[in-house]
């Protein structure tokens, strides 16, 4: 990789990608709209392209020249109302970035998708990256992101290089916006009394960068990668993230059909105001299925290695504190 161009890049996961591509002797560019907010990127080091992945115009004029592309940029919400916007983003745009790609010549295609993207066992085993989609449409994110990912393969089928990465719940440095370490700022202010039963996949944002690259330089044209970490209930979570931030552990069981007619009543009121609601019915489906994942394939091809559940709480915690966030 020589001259590599990243969507996303104001983002989380993206400007830890450019932070390290900026390391390794990359030349690095990203494309960002006017008005994208640039603290997670502060300090960083980068060529800015402005323009919109929903505008391939701007988006060939940045991909020009460039021998690897990492497409991060997508829409995460879970409001009913952000549907038809989330679907032009994470669908459209990623039909954009690929048909740009092929235009270009583009050496490699990197493919940030999600593990909302694979489906779930039904035995309760870790899910792998040959786990269909089984999700359904019901949920706006996890079926965007299904879509996105055939529309790269798509791509392939015309003869572009490309692979799919599937990060899991992600935390650490540079979150700014409070993705993954939604779990540490509300264990750190006590606000999380309950658990339900279930539980998630959670990896430290240097550990998916790292897979990032690694398969841009190694993985298999086609293929997708888990890029997870420690597979842990959602009591395990909150506990272990208490203990280690100094916050307040949950203290009882939620039974989950509560959880479910707690998000239809949080999401109506919140909609009724016109505020994003911090509980919505979409971000509660599936949520009492223990959501693990294997990322075997990524540690056999890529060398990916895993850093402890505690070791990325902390990482992410101190930044936090550093920066004025918690």
């Amino acid at each position: 990789m020589h001259t590599v161009l990243v969507t996303g890049g104001t983002g989380f996961i993206g400007s830890n990608l450019c932070e390290r591509l900026l390391t390794r002797g990359c030349r690095v560019r990203i494309l960002r709209r006017q008005g994208s907010d640039l603290r997670a990127i502060a300090g960083i080091d980068v060529e800015h392209r402005i323009g919109d992945i929903l505008h391939p115009a701007s988006l060939c004029t940045a991909v020009a020249g460039c021998d690897t592309v990492f497409h991060a940029a997508a829409l995460v919400t879970f409001r009913k109302k952000k549907r038809a916007e989330q679907f032009e983003v994470n669908v459209r745009g990623t039909q954009n970035v690929v048909q740009a790609c092929l235009s270009a010549g583009v050496g490699r295609l990197v493919h940030v998708s999600s593990i909302a993207a694979i489906g779930h066992s039904e035995d309760g085993s870790p899910a792998t990256e040959e786990t269909p989609y089984n999700w359904g449409a019901t949920s706006a994110y996890r079926h965007t992101k299904h879509l996105g990912e055939e529309e790269v393969l798509t791509g392939i089928a015309q003869g572009l290089s490309a692979v799919i990465v599937n990060p899991s719940v992600v935390l650490g440095e540079r979150d700014i916006r409070f993705h993954g370490g939604e779990i540490i700022r509300l264990v750190r202010k006590g606000m999380i009394p309950l658990y339900v039963d279930g539980g998630i996949n959670v990896a430290k944002v240097g550990d998916v960068v790292e897979g990032m690259i690694a398969a841009a330089e190694w993985g298999k044209a086609g293929e997708r990668y888990i890029l997870g970490g420690e597979n842990l209930t959602y009591k395990e979570v909150f506990v272990r993230a208490a203990r280690l931030v100094g916050g307040r552990a949950p203290f009882a069981r939620l039974p989950s059909p509560l959880l479910r007619i707690s998000a239809r009543v949080v999401e109506r009121v919140f909609e009724m105001v016109g505020a994003d609601p911090p509980l919505t019915e979409e971000m509660v489906e599936g949520t009492t299925r223990y959501n693990w994942y294997s990322s075997e394939k990524a540690v056999r091809y890529l060398g990916y290695r895993i850093t402890p559940f505690d070791e990325a709480v902390l990482a992410a915690y101190r930044w936090y504190k550093d920066n004025g966030l918690l």
